[in-house]
Parts: C-alpha cells; structure tokens; sequence
C-alpha cells in the first residue's frame, strides 16, 4: 500500500493536506464541477431491473396472501385437512413473513458491508425461493408459518439492499426515477399478486400455487445479480479502508463501472473512479466505521432524517389504508365483499399510476416539493376521511374520495421519496448499517400500525383515529419543511459533504 501511487494523495487528504489540495477536493463537492457521469440507458436500467425484482416480490407477497388466507380457509377448496383455522393462526400466516422482514433488518445491520450490496441481494433471492418453496410445499401449518418467515428474511434483506445498489450504481441524474421505480415495481407486484390470488383463490390448493409463483422470479434476480458487479463505490469502500490491494480494487471498480454504463462512458471510467477515490477520501469515509458513530455527528443527523421519514411513513396511516381498504370500502356502502375486493384491486391500479407520476417528476421537480406537497393532501384527506365516519355517514362518495386523494398523494410523496431519501442519506461507511436501521423502523411501524388499527377503531372510533392520522401528518409536514434536505442532482458524495 505505501508504494501505491494513490496513497500519498489519499493521505494528504485524510490529514488536511495543504490548501491547494484541500481545494481540490472542495471543488467537485462544494461547486458541483464533476466529470460528466456518460452512460447507456439500456446499460443503466439492467443494475435497477434485478434489484427491483426484489420489490416486486416484497408487493406480490402482500396481494396474494390477502387471497391465499381465504384459499387455505375453504372447506371445499384449501385441498388440506387442516383447514379449519383460528384467526390467531391465521395471523401468523399473514404477520409471518412481516416478522421475517424485521429478522431480515436486525441481518442486515451486521453482514451487510461484509457482503456487499450484490451478495446480499443474491442471498436474498435464495431466501425467497426456499420461502415460496417451503411455503407452497407446507404439509402442515407451522411448515407454512416457517415459509413465510424465511420468505420474510429474504424481504428485509431485499428492500435493504436494493434501494443502496440502484442509489450507488445508477447515474446522478436519474438516481431518484430508478429508486423511485422500485416503489413502483412494489405496487407492481401488489397488482399481480391481487389479480393472481383473485384468478387462483377458487382453485383446489390455489394457495399453494399462489405462492408458488414467486419462485420463478426469484430464480430470474438471483440469476440476474449473480450476472451483475458489484457496487464500484463499495469496492472503493473496502480500498481506502485498506481492506485490499488499492491498485486491484481500484481497476475492479473501473471494470464494473464500465459494465453499469457500457460502452457510453468511453475512457472516463478511471477519471470518474479517481473523482470518488478523491470525494471519499474528503468527507472522512477511511476511518473504520463504528456502533456508536452512528449516534453521532453527521451519521446522527442522517439517522433522524432516514429514521424519521420512514417512521412517518408508516404511522400516517398507510397499512391502515393498504391492509384495511376492503372494510373501509365495505363501511362506505360496498356491501358485498366482493365489491370490495374488486375495488382494492382498482385501487391498487391508481396506486400504481400515481407511484408512476412520481417516477417521472421527482428528478425534475425534487424530493421536497413532492414530499411537501403530497403529505398536505394526505392531511386534507385524512381529516376529510375522519369527517365522514363522525358526521357525513350518510355521503359514501365523500369517503372514496378521500381516500382515494390519500392513495395519490401518499404515492406522489412518502411511497417513492421515504425510500428514495434512506438510500442516498447515509454516509457510505454507514450506509449499510444506516439504512438496516431505517428499514427496520419501517417495518416495525408497519407492524405496529397494523395491529393497533383494528383495536384502536373499536376504541376511539374509524373518526377519531383518521383525526389522530391527519395530526400526525401534520407532524410530519413540520420535519420536512425543517429538517429534510434537498438532494436532487447531487451525488451521494455531495449530498454527504452538502447535505450533512
């Protein structure tokens, strides 16, 4: 390492360097003069494509267990003797891979700068593909409870990886579509798996089935992420760490730069990596990360705004709405359940192309005004929805407007952006530990908001617990008018050094 020719520059920067050389490295920060980051689109969709999968398959699980439990609950149609289930039991087969996403977490913050971004997503498409296997093959109930479970390790592995290798790999200047994209194959997968547990659920074992569709996409992205590089930033990581030979993993991280940008990039690729070398080098990312960094300073800030948006994501009602809005819909005058279903089915289409509005906008217009702009709609919505239970429940058309304005506006902002900010916030040497963090609030809050809602209804009553929602949104627009930053066109290493 003392004879690398990289080093002496490395060093200087680490300790201060003069002020020439200090200015050097301000400059692409500070002045957002960087090289041209040149890439080919077909080369920059494939690195998010096989990542987003594992979002598609997190959405799928979520639409086709609302199917699968009334499938494995027929007498005539579960095809099993043990049909005949408490709702404790129940619950577990609906919770479980939820649990399983909170193990997937608690993983993630220990292994995942060890394996890096790429082995992590892999290891998560094997976790699916035994989780739909175990599940689809289960003899009895807790073999199906254990599917769901490892299935759900592979989730919370799955959306804590993806979102840091698309935010790593992906170009400046379409970052926020390709993350955002990701919500939007989640919501895909929410659709699919609607309309296949709907197609499926008056089959004889259609349950089975249901969950044995996910196996082949989780063959396609383990297949697809074993073919793709590692993250170049990560590999970097590990150079200026002195977790490796300097001179290989840098011309590692130009060979699989070259692939995420193809033949676009021309001869740039070892300039660019330079760039990197010199960004990561200036904010402090070779001093060897530790538990209780992350507490403090830069790392402490990213932390409350990750944690933050993530956690206000959850508990402005949003489970309430995407796992209760049958019933809502039921208590809006749709008597029929089947009404209901097929509504939630629609509703999951409008979720769709408001997640896709989003997609299109958010590099254009920018994080804030999305996330500001749509959570005030939440909170109109919201306390419009809290309006109709106590004094218009005689106007059912005033409750699918609201929620319906809840659904879009929650779709324009927390649905892309909460995952959009977690991915981009952290500092990289924290960024895998960071984001752990994140992602398990999310689906701490989710399970939290999930299991109250239905006590809490028949505590307070659905009015007054939609106001409770609509305040907490309001909450909400406080920390981001305050505390959230921009961080459209900026790189991850300039958001770090701007944003920090």
């Amino acid at each position: 390492m003392a004879s690398d020719p990289e080093q002496p520059r490395l060093s200087s920067f680490q300790k201060g360097g003069s002020s020439g050389e200090l200015g050097d490295a301000q400059e692409p920060l500070l002045n957002g003069v960087h090289n041209s980051e040149n890439y080919s689109v077909l080369a920059a969709i494939l690195p998010f494509l096989f990542p987003a999968l594992g979002g598609l398959l997190y959405g799928y699980d979520i639409g086709a267990t609302s199917c699968a439990t009334i499938s494995v609950e027929s007498p005539t149609s579960s095809g099993i003797s043990w049909y005949n289930l408490s709702s404790v039991e129940i619950g577990l087969i609906t919770s479980g891979s939820l649990y399983g996403a909170l193990i997937g977490s608690l993983l993630a913050f220990n292994v995942a700068d060890f394996l890096g971004r790429r082995r992590e997503l892999i290891s998560a498409a094997i976790l699916y593909l035994l989780g739909a296997l175990v599940t689809a093959l289960a003899p009895d109930l807790p073999v199906m409870v254990i599917g769901r479970v490892v299935f759900g390790i592979g989730i919370g592995l799955a959306m804590h990886a993806a979102p840091m290798y698309i935010a790593e790999t992906a170009p400046s200047e379409i970052r926020g579509r390709l993350i955002s994209l990701k919500e939007f194959f989640i919501v895909l997968g929410m659709v699919g798996g609607y309309g296949i547990g709907s197609l499926l659920v008056d089959t004889v074992a259609g349950w089975r089935y249901m969950y044995a569709a996910a196996i082949p996409l989780a063959v396609i992205m383990g297949i697809g992420m074993w073919w793709l590089p590692a993250s170049p930033r990560w590999i970097l990581l590990r150079a200026i760490q002195g977790r490796g030979n300097m001179h290989e993993l840098k011309e590692t991280a130009i060979s699989c730069l070259c692939r995420l940008r193809g033949t676009s990039i021309g001869d740039s690729a070892p300039a660019q990596v330079d760039e990197m070398l010199a960004e990561l080098s200036y904010v402090g990312e070779e001093k060897e990360a530790s538990l209780g960094e992350m507490f403090h300073g830069k790392c402490a800030k990213a932390l409350v705004i990750g944690a933050g948006l993530v956690l206000f994501q959850q508990i402005t009602g949003q489970p309430s709405v995407l796992y209760y809005a049958a019933s809502i819909f039921q208590s809006a005058g749709f008597s029929e359940a089947s009404d209901a279903t097929r509504v939630s089915i629609l509703l999951g289409v409008f979720k769709l192309i408001m997640t896709g509005a989003a997609v299109l906008v958010v590099d254009r217009l920018g994080r804030r005004p999305l996330l500001l702009g749509g959570v005030s709609g939440m909170v109109i919505s919201l306390f419009l929805l809290g309006s109709y239970y106590l004094f218009f429940d005689n106007a059912p058309v005033a409750a699918v407007v609201a929620l319906l304005l809840y659904v879009g506006c929650y779709q324009l902002s927390f649905g892309p952006i909460g995952w959009l900010m977690i991915s981009e916030i952290f500092p990289l040497r924290l960024r895998g530990r960071g984001l752990s963090i994140a992602v398990l609030v999310n689906f701490a809050a989710n399970a939290l908001v999930t299991f109250a809602f239905s006590p809490l209804k028949v505590l307070l009553g659905a009015g007054i617990l939609f106001y409770a929602f609509g305040a907490i949104a309001v909450a909400s627009l406080v920390f981001i008018f305050f505390i959230v930053p921009e961080t459209k066109g900026l790189t991850l290493e300039e958001i770090e050094a701007k944003c920090l």
